[in-house]
């Protein structure tokens, strides 16, 4: 094959690659928001079906002599070419090992479990779940150790949401937090959570909360033409490419803050997905660099700005006309108290930003726990009560509030919590070096969100995953350092709480 045959065969498998996975995701999308529940059934067999074209385009011998084609002549590649082969063999690579039966029963078990977690959460019903979970951890491990025989198979799954995390990097970054994040939160557990946060939990109707929503996404510079927002039990964002973005929320009616947030934080994620390089569209390279990245942003724009008291500020004259009278008697300052009131709490997506991290060093450990054989499924609740307990010092009173609460597990997401904590701290880093080129916190006074956009843009958004992730930071921010995030948010509690 010659090279220009192999980059024409590229483009073939490039083109029809993405068309695939394109009706997978569109199929996933509306099954989360929009599906009837019976469909579950047909949904999973047509994703079992889609993954099966998957797996024989991945390891097609013509796609695989294309790849190696161009990877004997580099030299006469460009940079994003490159990448591309690079990026696209490593994926066929892990792929081949796989058997393809437990390829597309695994991907049909993702659907099917998730299917089923949605009922359990609403039912309150985890042993209608727990099979799945169990089945689903186990397939999971099997399939890392297919991927990645040579690695420890938790390892194998942290890479893949975040390439070069390792167990022992998260102990060393988890530690690092522990130590200096349970000293503060015992500090403002000593004030008693002293703000009355009771103007925000009477009844605001749903209706006007979507209103809200759709303002929130105006005030971000979330372009509507390609990026629309539904309903679901458990927030998420998915993207096709940069002309397709879709979030999702859900709305409570006595916690308008809680869907506002959701849709600041899933628009984090859709403005990054919005602002990759044209030229990467329809390609391998057309997304973020990973999930610690990607959480990076996502919670930037949830907590290092909708947190702010600038923020607050900016949007509480909407707030307070729309839902008159029931924030009447408040101003924007108790707004900005209220959205940073810390206390332990059982739902990890209504956290405080201050004890956040501590719902996610628990997943880790559980997940840790379970590949490791240490527990199963069927202890699994329990084990979550425990370290709710002993890291929070909540007692959890249903497995709604508790195990079920998030969807990962039941998608096979197992390695992907550490990405929110790292990508909060990598946030902190952002901070630092954007408040170099302007003040930020005055551009969000001003209402210019767009600046700060406009300097992810050219940093990290357009970029897509032409780098890896730790590359791409460390471009932006030199080398990666927790203590950036400690201080922070020992500043902002110390100013909060005024301890």
């Amino acid at each position: 094959m010659t090279t220009q045959e192999a980059l024409k065969k590229l483009k073939e498998y490039e083109n029809l690659s993405f068309a695939i996975n394109h009706a997978a995701g569109v199929l996933y999308y509306d099954g989360a928001t929009a599906a009837p529940r019976g469909s579950a059934v047909v949904r999973g067999k047509t994703m079992s079906e889609l993954s099966r074209i998957v797996y024989e385009l991945t390891t097609d011998p013509e796609t695989v002599e294309a790849l190696e084609t161009l990877n004997g002549n580099r030299g006469q590649l460009d940079m994003i070419t490159r990448r591309k082969v690079d990026e696209l063999y490593r994926d066929y690579d892990r792929t081949r090992r796989i058997p393809i039966d437990e390829f597309v029963e695994y991907e049909k078990l993702r659907s099917d479990s998730d299917a089923v977690w949605h009922k359990a959460k609403e039912d309150d019903d985890y042993a209608a779940f727990e099979p799945y979970l169990q089945r689903m951890f186990d397939m999971t491990k099997r399939i890392a150790l297919y991927m990645e025989p040579d690695k420890p198979p938790y390892d194998a799954m942290l890479d893949m949401f975040e390439r070069g995390l390792t167990t022992e990097k998260c102990d060393e970054f988890f530690s690092a937090l522990k130590l200096n994040l349970t000293p503060l939160v015992a500090r403002v557990s000593m004030k008693g959570y002293a703000v009355d946060d009771s103007p925000l939990r009477q009844k605001f109707s749903i209706d006007k909360q979507r209103e809200f929503s759709d303002y929130v996404m105006s005030i971000m510079g979330i372009d509507r033409n390609h990026c629309i927002i539904g309903e679901t039990e458990h927030p998420f964002t998915t993207d096709f490419s940069k002309y397709d973005v879709r979030i999702t929320t859900h709305y409570y009616e006595d916690m308008p803050l809680s869907s506002m947030y959701s849709v600041i934080h899933e628009g984090g994620h859709a403005l990054y997905e919005l602002h990759t390089g044209d030229e990467l569209q329809f390609s391998c390279l057309g997304g973020g660099a990973s999930m610690a990245i990607h959480e990076s942003q996502s919670r930037f724009y949830e907590n290092i700005i909708g947190r702010s008291r600038e923020f607050c500020s900016l949007i509480f004259p909407w707030l307070r006309e729309k839902f008159s009278p029931q924030l009447d008697d408040i101003d924007a300052e108790e707004l900005y108290r209220i959205a940073n009131k810390s206390e332990p709490s059982l739902i990890r997506t209504e956290a405080d930003e201050l004890t956040y991290s501590l719902h996610i060093m628990i997943r880790y450990e559980l997940e840790k726990k379970m590949f490791s054989g240490e527990i199963t499924a069927k202890e699994l609740p329990n084990e979550w009560n425990r370290l709710y307990k002993e890291y929070l010092g909540v007692n959890v009173p249903t497995d709604r509030e508790g195990v079920l609460q998030d969807s990962h597990w039941s998608n096979g997401n197992i390695g992907y919590f550490p990405s929110y904590a790292i990508g909060s701290a990598y946030g902190a880093q952002y901070l630092y070096e954007m408040n170099k080129d302007f003040d930020v916190y005055g551009a969000v006074s001003d209402g210019n969100i767009e600046k700060i956009n406009g300097w992810f843009e050219e940093k990290i958004w357009r970029r897509g995953k032409t780098i890896d992730p730790s590359e791409l930071f460390e471009s932006v921010c030199r080398k990666f350092n927790p203590k950036y995030y400690i201080d922070y948010l020992e500043k902002k509690y110390t100013d909060a709480y005024g301890l």
